[in-house]
């Protein structure tokens, strides 16, 4: 069983009662706060999740390169999420093999109910989630709606298409499953697919680098400083939507979390700050600092003096 507790990656760093406080602090440098050598001393957690019948445990034993969990033709052979510690290239790694997640209205019994409830346990307590799809069958609601959960929880997700080595036309299945992810998942662009066969060994490596690369900016940190001087690039490029005839100013940004990446904005009026800016906001930092592929939480607070340009 995995152990229920609070993980370092849900460590606020700012005291968001007094998260105010920063607004207009020139001091103020989240990227100085966090040590980067525990982020690294630490084992990376690894949950591997998707629908029944995927390869999610042929993929485990594939990455160990040892047969630690068990595997066969019939759906649901993994009850429990198993946890295997683990090093590669010198990394350490908890990896999580969990129970494949069917629709709810096919959830009957009270162990698939308890399997369902482990599972949603260890995307809780991962940092990297890799979604594993059958190829055959793509990517179909129930896989929209499990990588949906991941990206709520604001893990870093990636997709690892399994037994591609049986696709005939796979330029056409790339481009349905692209299809599927712009616009089932539209809340985070450029999400990371790999093309694997886990009971081949095929393009692990890859996926294993993919983890990697997503971490690294699933954890990335940027300058208070960058971040105003960018903001005011912004919005002189695009300002917000005027209130009652009176512009609705950005006063400051900065960054107050990581995985993921969070930022806080001050703006003249907060409530009239619409959604749709919002994502512009959202849209512009993902390009400008290279941010594709993970969650981005945007907190958007009123401005202590609204009406001091």
């Amino acid at each position: 069983k995995l152990e229920e507790a609070p993980i370092e990656d849900d460590i606020d760093y700012i005291d968001i009662e007094n998260i105010d406080d920063l607004e207009g602090d020139e001091t103020f440098d989240f990227a100085a706060l966090v040590p980067d050598k525990d982020i690294y001393e630490k084992p990376l957690k690894i949950a591997i999740v998707g629908r029944p019948n995927a390869g999610k445990s042929t993929l485990v034993n594939a990455l160990l390169e040892d047969n630690r969990v068990m595997v066969g033709p019939e759906a649901g052979i993994t009850r429990d999420a198993i946890a295997v510690d683990w090093e590669y290239k010198g990394r350490k790694i908890k990896l999580v093999d969990t129970a494949g997640l069917r629709k709810k209205a096919r959830v009957q019994d009270k162990i698939e109910k308890l399997s369902v409830d482990d599972t949603m346990r260890a995307i809780r307590l991962a940092q990297i989630v890799v979604m594993v799809v059958d190829a055959e069958v793509m990517f179909e609601k129930q896989d929209q709606q499990i990588a949906d959960h991941v990206l709520k929880e604001g893990r870093a997700l990636i997709i690892a298409v399994n037994k591609w080595d049986i696709v005939d036309d796979k330029k056409k299945t790339l481009e349905k499953l692209q299809y599927s992810l712009d616009t089932g998942l539209a809340q985070v662009k450029d999400l990371p697919v790999v093309t694997i066969s886990a009971l081949n060994g095929r393009n692990l490596h890859s996926l294993m680098d993919a983890m990697f690369e997503t971490y690294e900016t699933w954890t990335k940190r940027i300058s208070t400083s960058k971040m105003n001087r960018w903001l005011a690039a912004r919005e002189s490029q695009n300002p917000a939507p005027m209130v009652s005839g009176r512009s609705n100013r950005l006063k400051y940004m900065t960054q107050i979390n990581i995985r993921p990446p969070t930022f806080a904005l001050w703006v003249s009026r907060a409530g009239e700050l619409p959604d749709t800016y919002k994502r512009y906001l959202v849209n512009a930092l993902r390009a400008d600092f290279d941010l594709k592929g993970v969650p981005v939480r945007l907190m958007v607070r009123a401005s202590k003096n609204p009406f001091v340009d």
